[in-house]
């Protein structure tokens, strides 16, 4: 986290947590709640760097945006990590701009969403992205038909190394990766302060 995020949160250590103001979608842009109740995706670059840096998740598996003294949690879309190939697409990169680690394990949910399990943890691929993984998996698309013949492999390359892959249910994922995708606020608190 930032040190000027530090300082604010050692000087003002009573200051109201947000709820339902901040969104992750499932292509990693932040998304802020607007006048009318609806989202709308934050376009300010620093804004959005300044998020990215100051993002982590507490003991409960919320995850959440450390603005000053301010905790704003984030309802996921999907995952608290969306990933990316990165420029020269031989590795890919989290939403705030971190190489993932070793790939550890593959998954493809029944929709055809593809997640990846490595550090800093579980990650959706961006769907930008998919057909390119995909087709590295030896399928030509994310049909169901080419996520079965993928999945009839229980062990794939992928950059180099081989990786285990499974299948998994969307509903499953918060409950295995121990995250909360919608935190809510205790009982009389308002949703969005």
């Amino acid at each position: 986290m930032d040190d000027i995020v530090l300082r604010a949160m050692q000087k003002w250590p009573g200051v109201p947590q947000v709820f339902g103001w901040l969104r992750l979608d499932r292509r990693g842009q932040w998304l802020v709640k607007n006048a009318s109740g609806g989202y709308e995706r934050i376009r300010n670059t620093a804004l959005v760097e300044f998020i990215n840096r100051n993002y982590d998740r507490d003991e409960r598996g919320r995850w959440f945006f450390q603005n000053g003294p301010q905790r704003v949690f984030v309802a996921l879309d999907y995952t608290p990590w969306v990933c990316r190939l990165d420029d020269r697409a031989d590795a890919l990169v989290t939403h705030t701009g971190r190489t993932m680690g070793p790939l550890e394990q593959l998954l493809l949910d029944e929709a055809g969403a593809m997640l990846v399990v490595a550090q800093p943890g579980v990650a959706v691929i961006d769907d930008r992205d998919l057909a390119a993984l995909m087709e590295r998996l030896g399928a030509e698309n994310a049909s169901s038909a080419g996520i079965e013949s993928v999945l009839e492999r229980p062990l794939v390359g992928l950059f180099g190394r081989p990786v285990p892959l499974a299948g998994i249910r969307a509903e499953d994922v918060p409950g295995r990766f121990a995250f909360d995708p919608r935190p809510v606020p205790p009982a009389g608190m308002p949703e969005c302060s």
